[in-house]
């Protein structure tokens, strides 16, 4: 039976550990309100997400600080319930992670104090990543958010007419996120990585 792309693919709301328990191994789902959404992981949609890992292992190795990027790790909010998200790409800080309750036995993060970055490659589930986890990743106080939305499916009212391949960078101010765009050979402006050297156009057409 086929799956209805990015649709809830279950009947009854899941809990977390049931999630867990049919998902858990297979990193092309997460769970949102008890629904289960299929992430997507197209190819073009890996490549994007591919290279945001590549450029910011390198600005990180270059700081010497003790971070790593994470690829699909679950992050279930401990005030968020029946709900998992799982990032195309997260920078975890691992001087945290000895207070993360379920690290040592599974890729699960539950504390947003443990994530410094986090980016999603837009699907066509897009609602997801410009409303609901704008939202939420602010609550937990990520301090930036890239949205890479490499085939413009965004709402216009999220990237305008025309739409067009946009890059939302979301920095946290005062518990909110403050949003800026960039496109094209727009130089990307990052507070979190200030010396990524990188356009929006570099990082949209990974995917395309």
């Amino acid at each position: 039976m086929s799956i209805a792309i990015n649709q809830p693919i279950q009947q009854k709301p899941l809990s977390f550990e049931e999630f867990l328990t049919r998902y858990g191994g297979d990193n092309r789902y997460e769970l949102i309100d008890g629904e289960v959404f299929d992430l997507e992981p197209t190819g073009l949609h890996e490549e994007a997400a591919a290279f945001i890992t590549a450029r910011l292992c390198v600005q990180i190795d270059r700081t010497g600080l003790p971070w790593f990027v994470l690829q699909r790790g679950l992050l279930r909010p401990s005030n968020i319930s029946m709900t998992a998200f799982r990032p195309d790409v997260a920078v975890v800080d691992r001087d945290e992670l000895t207070k993360e309750p379920l690290w040592s036995d599974q890729s699960i993060l539950t504390l947003g104090s443990s994530i410094k970055f986090v980016a999603e490659v837009v699907s066509s589930n897009w609602q997801n990543d410009y409303a609901r986890k704008v939202e939420d990743y602010a609550v937990l106080g990520i301090p930036e958010y890239w949205i890479a939305d490499y085939a413009g499916n965004g709402g216009t009212r999220h990237i305008g007419k025309p739409k067009q391949p946009t890059l939302s960078v979301c920095t946290l101010v005062n518990g909110e996120y403050e949003i800026q765009q960039f496109r094209g050979n727009q130089t990307i402006v990052s507070l979190t990585f200030l010396d990524l050297k990188l356009t929006a156009e570099q990082v949209l057409r990974a995917g395309r």
